[in-house]
């Protein structure tokens, strides 16, 4: 019998795409705003920082602005660029998320999709049950490597 020989005609099996996403650190003293996705959602009950997807056509900067303005109602003032971090999930997705401070925003904020949202202290964010792509960035930032 034959070996099977591969070529590029053969469909390959599809590879996951990176998502590009973005989040807010926002800052008061030395807090910031958490939120909680809601019970029955993907990875539900499990804590993250604001923020979203970035949609074709948009700039990190827009797609937070939007995101902040879809999630919380505020219109906020995007800060600079703290960090970038790249994940694999165990179920082959991958996301590139980058971090960005927002010091300033007008509004109150409206609690439109989370089951919880709070203001916590940067030291005690590492007893949150947060996302897996969030966990490493959290501890530096509650020891103080960043920020």
């Amino acid at each position: 019998m034959e070996p099977e020989i591969e070529t590029a005609l053969q469909p390959q099996p599809e590879r996951p795409r990176m998502r590009a996403v973005v989040a807010a650190l926002i800052l008061r003293d030395k807090q910031v705003f958490i939120c909680q996705r809601k019970a029955g959602t993907a990875m539900g009950l499990q804590w993250e920082f604001p923020g979203g997807k970035i949609e074709p056509g948009e700039t990190p900067e827009q797609a937070l602005r939007r995101e902040l303005e879809e999630e919380l109602g505020i219109e906020a003032k995007i800060g600079p660029f703290i960090a970038e971090v790249q994940h694999n999930y165990r179920n082959g997705s991958s996301i590139h998320l980058q971090f960005f401070a927002v010091y300033h925003f007008e509004g109150d904020m409206q609690n439109r999709i989370f089951q919880d949202m709070r203001w916590a202290e940067l030291r005690d964010l590492p007893a949150y049950n947060f996302l897996a792509a969030d966990r490493k960035f959290i501890r530096d930032l509650a020891q103080g490597k960043i920020l």
